[in-house]
């Protein structure tokens, strides 16, 4: 059955059997209607049409014997359960044909004519139904009409069609009916559920899995990326249905505008279910992942005796033709040379922006992915990507790291191993991060790169000012979302969890004159002011000596501010308070001048 698996399978009749009935029922209507003692007329015209609808189910118990591929079993069923109800009425009325004793008895079987009237329009919607059904198998899907079971919804029928076109239609009409499952599927959760339940998902991954041709496989693989959005059950469907490996077979071995479907339809399972990305994972979808994205690479600057960050990169790209188990694959490796010498550039960026893409999409809370990249050389090539290409295909990048860095901050042991400061592709990357941090000028590369840094706080010594700078720099940026991110970040600096807090906070204050570029990040009345307040009390209490908070007034400022924000923050209430007293006491005369806070 192509349909959503059954969970009791046992239980459930074999489509034959499920046709038998019917046809057996058929049979007794006609034996009755011809033993009718009444309206023998009407009871004949039944007959010559119950024995149609029997001829129809023969005919599709035929279809269904015969057939070498399977064919979906949900419409079929829909319309015989349809049809077994409608010859259930009609059994009850001939019934009543039959010559019954007694004057009571035959009141109470009497029909009209209307009632013969109701039964037949359902006989020969049955028909219809059937009709529609034989006419989709002998046309292979390209019917277009709308069954009677379909009258009240049309999109029921549209994807029944469709179905049956990807299960016996041709390459060129398997593609179109794929594309117009897609289409269906956009935009319309009610749609994309339908198309699970009525068996649509597994013949598109069988179409992409075939490929009998790339137009069907993008066809069938960007239907999946929109059946698939915003939809759990969908993502976990195709999971529990063995598609992750089939998918890093496509990714690994098909040209590059399927990679690039296939690629967006990694991202979008990935982006919905963690069980997804660690499937993905342990397919190792990540070896053809980091290999399509440094491909283009060239070996540069090269340095004696060392092997640059280029170089270590073309490696990459070159072990990513092999297979997992190291072996080359021939044949299929000089014949994707050869498709990409015909491959336009801006389809091989497209190719990197979606891969990178669906790297960040796995990296998200994925521990497999944080070991699978920082066990490799991934990293290394995130950081070369990062430092020589710019837009879509950066941001990508920078937000794949940004995840990874997010999963390293909940793991100490896995953080100190995989992002050890000598080590060069930790290196390379927290260049690269605090470069972005520095020069561009766009937030939406700025913030990823300032949450990252944020992240690895903890693995940065107290004497460390090339990592602070740049943070207390953008302090003052005038996106106050940077400003804000970046606050957050050096709250993880300075926050007591952090062993070094100490010399990070002299450093901000003392060394990088971080406190008036936060204090007029503080002037701001944004929704956001709460973490600058944060990590202006994290500095207080740190380094509450310092004649610079005398000098910018903090404490003025923070009982100022603390009241308004912790009625939104209570969590807060007990850090003013601490931040507070602490600059009281080595403040000459603020016991005198300051008012209760009421704290």
């Amino acid at each position: 059955m192509m349909g959503k698996p059954n969970p009791n399978p046992e239980e459930e009749k074999s489509l034959r059997e499920e046709l038998l009935g019917p046809i057996l029922l058929g049979e007794r209507i006609i034996k009755l209607a011809q033993e009718a003692e009444s309206s023998k007329v009407d009871c004949a015209e039944l007959a010559r049409k119950v024995q149609v609808v029997c001829d129809n189910l023969r005919s599709v118990v035929r279809v269904v014997s015969g057939s070498q591929c399977g064919v979906n079993e949900r419409p079929i069923r829909r319309i015989v359960g349809e049809v077994s109800k409608n010859l259930e009425r009609t059994v009850a009325l001939v019934r009543k044909c039959k010559k019954h004793g007694g004057v009571l008895r035959q009141v109470f079987s009497m029909t009209s004519t209307g009632d013969f009237r109701k039964v037949w329009n359902l006989l020969e919607s049955s028909s219809g139904d059937m009709e529609w059904l034989l006419s989709i198998f002998e046309s292979k899907g390209s019917n277009v009409s709308l069954p009677p079971i379909a009258s009240n919804d049309p999109i029921l029928a549209w994807v029944w069609t469709f179905i049956y076109t990807l299960q016996l239609g041709q390459p060129k009409d398997r593609a179109e009916a794929a594309t117009e499952l897609g289409s269906l599927a956009r935009d319309n959760d009610r749609t994309k559920f339908i198309i699970l339940e009525e068996g649509g998902v597994l013949p598109l991954l069988k179409l992409l899995k075939e490929g009998s041709s790339p137009d069907a496989q993008v066809a069938a693989s960007n239907a999946l990326v929109n059946i698939t959005t915003n939809q759990d059950r969908v993502v976990a469907f195709l999971v529990d249905s063995h598609a992750v490996p089939t998918l890093v077979q496509v990714l690994g071995d098909s040209p590059m505008r399927v990679r690039v479907s296939v690629a967006n339809l990694v991202s979008a399972m990935a982006e919905q279910c963690v069980v997804a990305r660690e499937e993905f994972v342990r397919a190792n979808v990540t070896r053809p992942l980091v290999s399509l994205l440094s491909m283009d690479t060239v070996l540069a600057d090269p340095m004696a005796g060392r092997a640059s960050l280029h170089s270590l990169v073309l490696n990459l790209s070159n072990a990513g033709d092999a297979t997992s188990d190291g072996s080359s694959r021939g044949s299929s490796h000089h014949r994707r040379d050869r498709e990409r010498e015909v491959e336009s550039p801006e389809l091989r960026y497209h190719v990197k922006v979606c891969c990178a893409k669906a790297l960040w999409k796995l990296s998200k809370g994925c521990l497999l992915t944080f070991k699978k990249i920082t066990e490799t050389k991934g990293l290394l090539c995130l950081a070369k990507i990062i430092e020589s290409e710019t837009g879509e295909l950066q941001l990508n990048c920078l937000m794949a790291v940004m995840e990874i860095a997010a999963v390293a901050e909940s793991n100490a042991d896995l953080r100190r191993a995989a992002f050890k400061r000598t080590a060069p592709a930790p290196k390379a990357v927290l260049d690269q991060l605090l470069r972005v941090v520095k020069e561009e000028t766009n937030p939406a590369l700025q913030i990823p790169a300032i949450k990252a840094i944020g992240s690895l706080a903890r693995n940065f010594s107290g004497k460390d000012p090339q990592v602070l700078a740049p943070l207390v720099a953008q302090l003052g940026n005038r996106d106050v979302d940077v400003a804000s991110e970046a606050a957050i970040a050096l709250g993880k600096f300075v926050c007591q969890e952090n062993y070094n807090y100490g010399d990070h906070s002299k450093a901000i204050v003392e060394e990088l004159d971080g406190i008036p570029k936060l204090m007029s990040l503080l002037q701001i009345n944004h929704r956001q002011q709460v973490h600058g307040l944060k990590l202006l009390c994290f500095l207080a209490i740190n380094v509450g000596n310092s004649k610079v908070l005398e000098q910018e007034r903090v404490l003025g400022t923070l009982e100022r501010l603390a009241r308004p924000v912790q009625s939104q923050h209570p969590e807060l209430k007990d850090l003013f308070a601490k931040a507070i007293h602490h600059l009281t006491l080595y403040q000459p005369g603020a016991q005198l001048h300051r008012q209760p806070l009421g704290l």
